[in-house]
């Protein structure tokens, strides 16, 4: 009896909600820093509502259904609408949900929501991007609750997939190099490269040991593409990599298809160097053959 209540006391402890522990920096929050972290994390490839174009696109309605093994999950309106967005957020709460996927309700948002690469992004750039968003038109789209079935309907267990996967230091070693570190950085946090690039286990977590090697599309049919210097990139230079993440073509004079066309439209509005830095870094990586 005493044993199972211990243990019924200890997996709620393991599965708590986490929150930031420190107070926040004396850091006036730059909303022009924050536009290029918005365009970095690719925000309207996910939030804008479905088949948006255009400046609509800028408004964050949610309404996205993002189908997995798990259940389908639906896209939040994150837009400053007080109510069906997150207009009523004060600045601890919007660092609680990127650093560590915690509601201002105090409950688990599913990893769908990639705060489990977020978390790497400094303090100052998550206020920066708050900032840059306050500033956006409001939405009063309240989009469907997520379709997940028992047990991944059960917010605490996510505590238990954070115990197990989540991560938030560097993936990688930290370089000498200021530009692959920048670029580090950049893939590793805001960018969430990895989300798609690496492959999961069957609870959903990353293969730490195939980081960028690829895997299935999680959109459908098909593969995501290796970007180690071991697969697809192979060939590519620093300067082929940045120019196809700021035009969309390839050194062959290919141009992006799928989900990745979102992605190079949001890199495409960053900084020349900042592309640059991602590409070095990809180069950097220890070369994986593709399975």
């Amino acid at each position: 009896m005493i044993a199972g209540i211990v243990g019924v006391l200890l997996g709620l402890f393991l599965t708590r909600v986490q929150t930031l522990q420190t107070a926040l920096p004396a850091h006036e929050p730059d909303p022009v820093n924050g536009e290029m972290v918005f365009h970095t994390g690719g925000c309207v490839s996910c939030h804008a509502a479905p088949g948006a174009e255009g400046s609509d696109k800028l408004i964050l309605a949610g309404g996205l259904e993002i189908k997995s093994e798990f259940g389908t999950f639906v896209v939040p309106n994150i837009s400053p609408h007080p109510e069906a967005g997150i207009g009523n957020w004060g600045m601890i709460e919007f660092v609680n949900a990127m650093k560590f996927g915690t509601s201002p309700d105090g409950t688990h948002y599913y990893p769908a929501f990639p705060y489990a690469s977020y978390t790497r992004m400094s303090l100052e750039d998550i206020m920066d991007l708050a900032a840059f968003m306050d500033t956006l038109p409001a939405s009063d789209n309240i989009p469907p609750a997520h379709d997940v079935g028992f047990p991944f309907n059960i917010r605490r267990a996510v505590g238990g997939w954070n115990l197990l996967f989540f991560r938030p230091g560097p993936v990688t070693q930290p370089s000498d190099d200021p530009q692959i570190e920048r670029g580090r950085y950049l893939v590793e946090g805001a960018g969430h490269c990895s989300e798609c690039h690496t492959p999961r286990n069957g609870l959903g977590g990353l293969q730490m040991d195939r980081w960028m090697a690829g895997g299935p599309n999680p959109d459908g049919p098909g593969k995501i593409p290796n970007i180690t210097p071991g697969g697809d990139l192979d060939d590519w230079s620093t300067e082929d990599i940045a120019y196809y993440l700021e035009t969309g073509f390839t050194p062959d004079f290919d141009s992006v298809g799928g989900s990745m066309t979102s992605v190079v439209d949001n890199l495409s509005k960053i900084s020349p160097q900042d592309r640059l830095a991602i590409a070095a870094y990809l180069k950097s990586l220890p070369a994986l053959p593709t399975e």
